[in-house]
């Protein structure tokens, strides 16, 4: 369990993924917001990684939900990260 989040965590794909996902969402926060593209974004990568890269030779639905849901959690960290880190560049900058 442990060892799957520490993975998913230092997955430079599902990194990259989460910073163009927050970058895009603050080009279009003045239209779309912030909150939702970024939940919403969050969930997709977490749902699109499994289904898509070499964890799909899991068969079992259980263990591909559990895969699922550890994605979210490590995404919501990622992302956590990233806005961290925004948060001090714009305090920063004034």
């Amino acid at each position: 369990m442990l060892e799957t989040l520490a993975s998913q965590l230092m997955d430079p794909f599902r990194i990259g993924l989460i910073l163009f996902l927050f970058l895009t969402a603050l080009r279009t926060r003045a239209a779309t917001g912030l909150a939702m593209p970024l939940a919403l974004g969050v969930v997709f990568v977490a749902v699109l990684l499994p289904l898509t890269t070499g964890a799909n030779a899991v068969t079992d639905n259980a263990a591909r939900l559990s895969l699922i849901a550890f994605g979210v959690v490590s995404n919501a960290i990622i992302l956590g990260c990233f806005l961290a880190a925004w948060a001090v560049w714009t305090k920063v900058r004034q």
